[in-house]
């Protein structure tokens, strides 16, 4: 079955203590849908302006994305986001934000991508994640991703929102914050009350938390030698969840979500290996599989 991702189009400029890249493909939607494609036939959803360069076009037909949904806007600029990472790569700072064409932006979906069983509401604002869910038909599976931001500046609409997804995607310090409560398992009940069936709690190189009608499942993050840049894995990690939930034509909701999250977190370790989507586009599904096998070795006991 296919995936409609909506969320950020953006060009980034990314600086470590090693290194600095103006203008890489990224944001949300970018890198969820080319991690979903490895799976899934893939929408992409979003807007870019006349800035965004012809190259990432090329990058995202080389992944085989659907394009009828991401608007270009001529006289536009392209939402950029500039940041810098400390020695570690836990902690980051932003520099500057230019919100450009999204500021504004008010997604019309094509009439085929109403009927799209699968949908991922990347990051972006609950707006206009509320604007997609209002265009689409009785999906079969939503989930949506948020940050602290739009906990910050539009709880009322997250709050809206959680009662019309299948799952919710957010890090520990997210869902901390959204039910005020300090330990994440004691969050998670109360999550659920405000809506979501399903909570995935990202927890980077710790891994993740599912939890669901059956209980709790936690996976580990595969593990790196060496992160570059680990800008767009948390998209990485959705976008190939659902793209690996799309996939399969069997099996249980749940059953296949705890399948799906080690899938997506391989596929984040690769993002994390180099700037931007660099490392994502090379990668082949082979590869993806493989390391899979290698983290359930791991895992097992």
């Amino acid at each position: 079955m296919s995936v409609l991702v909506v969320g950020t189009t953006a060009l980034d400029s990314i600086k470590t203590p090693k290194s600095e890249n103006p203008r890489l493909l990224g944001g949300s939607a970018s890198h969820a849908a080319v991690a979903a494609s490895f799976f899934a036939p893939t929408k992409l959803v979003g807007v870019v302006g006349g800035d965004f360069p012809a190259k990432y076009i090329k990058l995202y037909e080389k992944h085989g994305l659907c394009l009828k949904g991401l608007e270009r806007v001529a006289d536009g600029r392209t939402f950029h986001w500039s940041g810098e990472y400390e020695v570690n790569m836990n902690n980051r700072r932003t520099l500057e934000t230019v919100l450009g064409v999204i500021e504004n932006w008010q997604p019309v979906l094509p009439g085929d991508y109403e009927t799209t069983p699968f949908i991922l509401l990347a990051n972006i604002s609950p707006s206009v994640q509320h604007r997609v869910l209002d265009q689409v038909s009785k999906p079969k599976f939503v989930i949506a991703d948020t940050m602290d931001l739009w906990l910050n500046i539009a709880l009322p609409e997250v709050l809206s929102l959680l009662k019309r997804i299948d799952c919710l995607v957010l890090n520990d310090s997210e869902a901390r914050q959204l039910v005020s409560e300090d330990n994440v398992v004691n969050a998670l009940p109360k999550i659920h009350k405000l809506g979501p069936k399903y909570v995935i709690i990202k927890k980077g190189e710790h891994g993740s938390v599912l939890s669901g009608p059956k209980g709790l499942f936690v996976a580990p993050a595969f593990p790196l030698k060496k992160v570059v840049d680990p800008t767009g894995a948390g998209d990485s990690f959705v976008g190939g969840l659902i793209g690996f939930l799309a996939s399969q034509k069997s099996g249980s909701i749940e059953t296949n979500l705890r399948r799906a999250i080690v899938h997506g977190s391989v596929v984040a370790s690769f993002c994390c290996e180099g700037f931007g989507l660099n490392v994502t586009t090379k990668t082949a599904k082979k590869e993806i599989l493989a390391r899979v096998r290698e983290l359930e070795k791991l895992a097992k006991f």
